[in-house]
This record gives C-alpha cells, structure tokens and sequence, in this order.
C-alpha cells in the first residue's frame, strides 16, 4: 500500500505529521446517536448487541455514515474476556457490567485456562463484515481491554471507585494475581490477533484504571502485562500498530512507551500538554485529548479547545481524539461543529 492510498489515521501512526490530523471518537458508536438506541432496543440487552454480527457491525458503521471519521472502532466491550473465560458477565440496567468475582483459589480455578475462542467467534464475524463494509480510506480499530483493567473488574465483580478489591488481592496473594493477568494476557493476545487476522488496521490496549497504581505497581501490573501482549501481537503481526491508552497515568506514560513498545499513546483529559508533548510525543504519535464535557457543553469554548490541541500536537504526529469515551447526552450538533473545526 503506497503512502497516498494508507488511511490518514494509519499515516499518522506511522510517525507522519499531517496538515489535519485524523479524527475518531472513544465510544463514537453509542447512545448518543438515535440510530444506536433504536438497534439496541430491538437487539434487547448490550450483551445481545456485542454478540450478533449483524447488528454489532452495523453498531460500528453508524457513526462513520454519519460524520465520516477516519476510522472505525469494534463495538464490543473489554469484558468478553472474562466471559470467554468461563467467568459469568450480566449488564445491570443503569448500573453498568456485573461478574462472579475472582477473589480466591477456588474461584481462579473455575477460569483455568485460555478463553474459548468459540465464545469470541462471532465478534471475529463482526470484523470480518466491517471490514467489508468500510471505505478502504477509512480504519478500523479492534482493541482489548488492558490485564490490570480487566483483572479489576474480575475481582470485584462491578467497577469500583478506588479498584480496592484488586489491590486488596495483590497485596494478600502475588501469586493468585499473577496467575488472574497470565489468564488475561494469554487470552487478549490470541484475541487481538484474531482481531487482526479478520480485518482490523490497528488495536488499542485500553487500562481504564492505569491511574489507581503507584510506581511500582504500575511497572509490573500495567507495564509487563501490556509488553507481553505488545510481543505476542508483534510476533504474528510485526506490521499492525499498536496503540496503549494506560489512562490517568501522567508521568509514568513516557517509561510506559518506552518499556511497553507501544506505537502510539493515548492521552487523557487531565493530563498538562506540554509535559506530553515534550515527554511523550517526542517518543510516539499522540492521540486525544479533549474533554467530553467540553464536547457535550459546545460553543465557542469547544471551537478554541479545539485550536488550543491542535496548535500543541499538530506540529508532529497526532490523532485527535477525546481523552475518555463520548457523553451519551452529548448533541450531534456539537460533534458535527468539533468535526468541523477540526478539520477546518
């Protein structure tokens, strides 16, 4: 593929800095649009919605026939790995994912081994026909969720404000932790690179929770789990971009570049741009940082927050993105105004 013909938002991945930079959306495909709240009612739950090819790509196309972005993101959830491994996944209406949590031997045996691939079959399918569908300009984005992340949540049960549980168990038992993300790494490896195998551009390693750990902490429940996974996906697939999004992380993302070997960085709301510019982006292209609520509040202040990211990151390698997922009250005139200016 020559230069010219690769999508920009590959372009920019590739360390090209581009007069505008491509622009996609964190949860782009979601209940902001009219047209997602009407498949998901008829699909009947979100786990129904993840799980049929059919309505979950197109879920994933929606937003790319109504604002054209430069790429597409795999409508699924981070949780299908827990699933997958056996671990009982529900979605409580208004309260958001629930599990059986993992809080002993007992329980980790219960989810010994590697995920079934069957389970993750039909979101494979889905790739498969968004691939088919998109413009070859446009990307596509598969992306799981990062091990320490994912562990959070298998602990507990449920998000937790503080992801107490998960520390709680690390510090009790190394061990049974350790033993929890070898699972999950394992299993995201062999995923992505299914993912990438039925048609995905790039992938991203989202660690929600990147955040919650101190120094040491992050180095061996952030840093090593997503270094595995980086090589596992570059030992199939040493030409697929990565990108690592170790959300809240701050400082600690230039060693998490260097050590992890991502290809890229996602930067969150609250992080000081010129720390990431000058620390981070002097390493890797850069995608973010906009604040949902800027987006959802709309105005002139989102048209000179748009100004102020583009002037700090444009002059190298950039994505523009949001720092965290799109707000489901946010209007579509406002996204259409933020596409606008963007590209302007």
């Amino acid at each position: 593929m020559s230069t010219h013909s690769k999508p920009v938002f590959l372009r920019a991945l590739d360390g090209e800095t581009l007069v505008t930079p491509p622009l996609w959306l964190m949860r782009q495909a979601g209940r902001y649009l009219p047209e997602y709240r009407e498949l998901r009612a008829k699909a009947g739950s979100f786990l129904a919605l993840c799980y049929n090819p059919e309505m979950a790509a197109e879920v994933t196309l929606q937003p790319i026939r109504r604002f054209g972005f430069d790429a597409a993101i795999l409508f699924s959830d981070i949780l299908v790995i827990p699933q997958a491994l056996g671990q009982a996944l529900w979605f409580a209406e208004g309260e958001g994912p629930r599990l059986e949590p993992v809080a002993d031997e007992e329980r980790l045996r219960a989810i010994d081994g590697q995920a079934d691939q069957d389970k993750l079959a039909p979101i494979i399918e889905t790739v498969r026909r968004v691939r088919g569908a998109l413009p070859r300009e446009t990307a596509l984005i598969g992306f799981c969720g990062a091990p320490w992340t994912v562990a959070t949540y298998m602990v507990a049960g449920r998000g937790t404000p503080d992801q107490g549980p998960a520390k709680e168990l690390f510090t009790r038992d190394q061990d049974l932790f350790q033993r929890l993300i070898d699972r999950i790494v394992v299993s995201s490896i062999d995923y992505l690179n299914a993912q990438i195998k039925a048609g995905v551009d790039a992938v991203q390693i989202f660690d929600s929770w990147a955040g919650s750990l101190g120094p040491a902490e992050f180095e061996r429940w952030c840093i090593a789990p997503t270094k595995r996974i980086v090589e596992g996906v570059r030992a199939r697939h040493p030409r697929t971009r990565i990108i690592g999004f170790p959300r809240g992380a701050g400082a600690l993302i230039p060693g998490y570049v260097t050590a992890t070997g991502v290809d890229a960085a996602g930067l969150e709301t609250d992080i000081d741009r010129g720390f990431a510019r000058d620390a981070i982006q002097s390493l890797v292209p850069v995608q973010g940082h906009l604040d949902p609520l800027i987006l959802r509040a709309g105005g002139p202040e989102l048209e000179r927050e748009v100004a102020a990211i583009r002037s700090a990151f444009g002059p190298k390698p950039f994505v523009f993105n949001l720092g965290h997922g799109i707000l489901p009250d946010t209007p579509i005139a406002h996204v259409e105004r933020l596409i606008a200016a963007v590209r302007a």
